[in-house]
């Protein structure tokens, strides 16, 4: 059956029809959205920040009427490339239901009943109430949250001057598990040399969705030259529909494939042995616990035939080491993520491609880089810090078990909050303070967090727009925009030193401000101000760039600065060029014509740890990565899974109108087979349901998804806050998730079973 172009967009969506927007409170605008904009008319170098990636841009005020957004040209990796969602930022700042003017709430939390305050009274009130708190019981009854990023560090810094050690990101309901798994192995992540590589294994991660710009076009880049790219996704995602192959995997299925791999890997001598006893400690222990994992093994718990893991194991072992499999981003699939992501970097370790290309590398600040260089090629940038800080005796809320060393140290378990707010696990939370997050969309198990927030006695919210969860709070702190601010000079090195800077591009719309300056201010009205020693956003980057006023000029001139050649330690022309740019590089070169004794891992033993005794000491069987299948759902019930849109971020987005008018409808995938078993067509209104909650939405009948499994993007189904149709319409995935974490990596599990009936 043939389906026209037009009517698949229509089907998933994706549409340019126009959509209504209620308005928010009244008297929080104060400004028109199509005659006020103010600022600079040429292009004005920045970043983006309509997703987390920030890619680096140039934007300028177009006719006071609009604002034109480019990639920065500065930033080769970059150019003028940007996405749909980098685009969109001028809807963001001039949309008229954005929240400009400090708030209150009146009446119950929630129920959407504001009035217009001062900053003054803002901050006289929110001090006050904080104090009393402290007071009453602790600074560590105060929890601070905040979107990960560049101004999350202000946040935290208020709450390390007022005496609380509870500051949380959204890292444990996104990107933690990655990263702590890398922590556990490497003693810190690896990035992806993409561009060059060979042969690739996608696990989930869709950079075609998930976009971030630079490493989306490496995916690319990598095809068409040539590349082959195998997914393995429980539905037909966008990489999977561009993949040389894909199999529908089973969810949870991750793990045994990789460990099946990696058997094979082992049994078959594909890999490189003097990188293994080079690099990695534990390797003994890992062909113990490979033994049993084999192909036919894998293929019963993951659906993926025998014989098409051992081909693609030998596939991608002769393309090595200029081969990879990618280690993902997104969020926790099951309590499986430590040891799958683990996984995931012990078979790109037995394929030796690390510092190699196409493979993976270790970051290279200045620092290191000059190091190696002999000389100095790249400025070092000074760490701000403040003396005399309170020093903090109370254990984090989420310090409930020694297993949690790692997430404590990157970005917190946020999910407890729930745990001590509700049952006082260590202890209980009485107050709330959020920066650019959105917790009500984002962590399992909305109705806990509902509950959260009906019983504490405060909640703050800075935001840009009324998101679910800063419809819930007492107070409402309106920011700038990211085209709106100035902020700290960024460390975004690569294989070589690199530099970034976000700018004011637009005079900032109504009484909003950089939330960087609201904690500052609500700092000193806490009587704070001994921890303030800079005025203003120029004072920090001065102080950063240590005076140096032509290093201040240039990055303010090109937002963008790249210093030196891209540097693999293992690749010997890699290493070849680095010297003739370097002569006194010569003495780290090895006899092999490579770096590889500079080569080092921050862990216990210097080495990539196959197998970690510390990890092991503080949970008992994961010292090495092994299955331990836990299950997922009921029996008759069918796996719910969840994703990315390309023109979302996950909930940060559907407030915006040229994306909410983009995709506003956001229907549930369903296999045809599996929707004749239930009488439901194509467009019917339908029930998901489990112990959790029941979210209604329409059926997108497909088969490009498993028989036993649902999908939907995330950020949809919103229960308060501002309304679109992109917020509203769909399923709240959080209403039907859990409350359940990952063991080590404390990351929310996003995969849980549903029910599913005709409306």
């Amino acid at each position: 059956m043939s389906i026209s172009r037009r009517s698949f967009i229509k089907g998933i969506g994706i549409s340019c029809v126009g959509c209504s927007l209620s308005s928010l409170p009244p008297g929080a605008l104060a400004f028109d959205p199509i005659n006020s904009l103010k600022g600079s008319s040429k292009l004005t170098p920045s970043l983006c920040e309509m997703c987390s990636y920030r890619c680096p841009i140039e934007a300028q005020v177009v006719n006071n009427k609009t604002v034109f957004i480019q990639g920065n040209r500065n930033a080769e990796h970059q150019h003028s490339r940007v996405c749909a969602r980098g685009g969109s930022g001028v809807s963001l700042v001039n949309d008229p239901h954005r929240i400009i003017k400090p708030m209150k709430h009146k009446g119950p939390r929630g129920a959407g009943e504001w009035e217009v305050i001062s900053w003054e009274q803002a901050y006289s009130e929110i001090a006050e109430k904080m104090n009393q708190i402290k007071e009453k019981h602790g600074a560590e009854s105060l929890v601070f949250s905040s979107k990960s990023g560049s101004l999350s560090s202000h946040l935290f810094h208020l709450a390390n001057a007022f005496g609380s050690p509870n500051t949380f990101t959204h890292a444990s309901t996104c990107p933690a598990g990655k990263a702590i798994a890398a922590s556990v192995m490497m003693g810190g992540d690896l990035a992806m040399d993409l561009a060059n590589s060979r042969y690739i294994l996608s696990f989930g991660h869709n950079l075609y969705e998930g976009i971030e710009v630079a490493e989306t076009h490496e995916l690319m880049t990598a095809q068409e030259r040539g590349a082959k790219l195998v997914s393995f996704d429980p539905r037909l995602s966008v990489v999977s529909s561009k993949a040389d192959e894909w199999f529908a995997i089973r969810p949870g299925g991750d793990l045994p494939v990789l460990m099946a791999m990696c058997h094979i890997m082992v049994k078959d001598n594909l890999y490189d042995k003097a990188f293994i006893e080079k690099f990695t400690v534990g390797f003994p222990e890992l062909v113990e616990i490979l033994q049993d994992t084999t192909p036919e093994w894998a293929q019963i718990h993951s659906d993926v035939p025998a014989k098409d893991i051992i081909r693609i194991t030998h596939e991608i072992a002769a393309k090595a080491p200029h081969a990879l499999a990618m280690p993902g981003h997104r969020a926790t699939f099951n309590k499986e993520e430590i040891n799958m992501r683990r996984m995931i970097f012990i078979l790109n370790a037995l394929l030796s491609n690390i510092e190699r290309e196409g493979g993976m590398y270790q970051k290279k600040n200045a620092t290191k880089y000059n190091k190696l260089a002999g000389i100095d090629v790249a400025p070092e940038l000074a760490k701000l810090t403040v003396k005399n800080m309170p020093e903090i005796t109370a254990q984090r809320i989420d310090a409930t078990a020694p297993q949690f060393k790692y997430i404590n140290k990157g970005g917190g378990i946020v999910q407890s909050i729930i745990d001590s707010t509700l049952q006082g696990i260590p202890y209980q939370t009485k107050a709330w303070i959020m920066s650019r997050h959105n917790p009500f969309q984002t962590i399992s198990c909305r109705p806990d967090v509902e509950k959260v927030a009906q019983q504490l006695e405060l909640i703050v919210s800075c935001d840009v727009y009324l998101s679910e969860s800063a419809a819930y709070a007492d107070y409402l702190l309106p920011e700038t925009t990211y085209l709106e601010r100035d902020e700290e000079i960024s460390d975004v090195s690569g294989n070589n030193p690199a530099y970034a800077l976000r700018q004011k591009v637009i005079e900032p719309i109504g009484d909003t401000k950089p939330s960087w300056l609201i904690w500052m201010e609500l700092g000193k009205k806490l009587g704070l101000d001994n921890y303030y020693p800079w005025e203003n956003m120029g004072v920090r980057q001065l102080y950063q760039v240590k005076g140096n006023e032509n290093l201040y000029k240039e990055i303010h001139k090109k937002g963008y600065l790249s210093y030196g050649i891209p540097l693999l330690l293992r690749e010997p022309n890699s290493v070849k060029t680095f010297v003739e740019n370097y002569p006194n590089a010569i003495q780290h070169v090895d006899d092999n014509n490579t770096m590889e004794k500079s080569l080092s891992f921050k862990t216990p033993s210097g080495l990539i740890e196959i197998y970690s005794e510390e990890l092991e000491s503080r949970l008992e069987n994961y010292g090495i990565p092994r299955f331990h299948n836990f299950p997922l759902k009921e029996k008759d019930e069918l796996y719910f899974i969840q994703g990315k849109v390309a023109v979302h971020t996950n909930g940060a987005t559907q407030y915006v109108p040229l994306l909410a008018e983009l995709m506003w409808k956001n229907p549930v995938w369903l296999h045809p087979d599996t929707a004749k078993r239930h009488g439901i067509n194509h467009g019917d209104e339908i029930f998901l349901e489990n112990s959790i909650g029941k979210e209604k939405a329409h059926a997108l009948l497909t088969e490009g998804i498993r028989p036993d499994t649902v999908f939907v993007y995330m950020g949809s189904g919103a229960k308060a806050g501002a309304k679109t149709p992109a917020t509203t319409t769909g399923v709240h995935c959080g209403n039907l998730l859990s409350h359940e974490i990952s063991p080590v990596s404390g990351t929310d599990v996003h995969t849980s079973g549903v029910r599913i009936s005709r409306a």
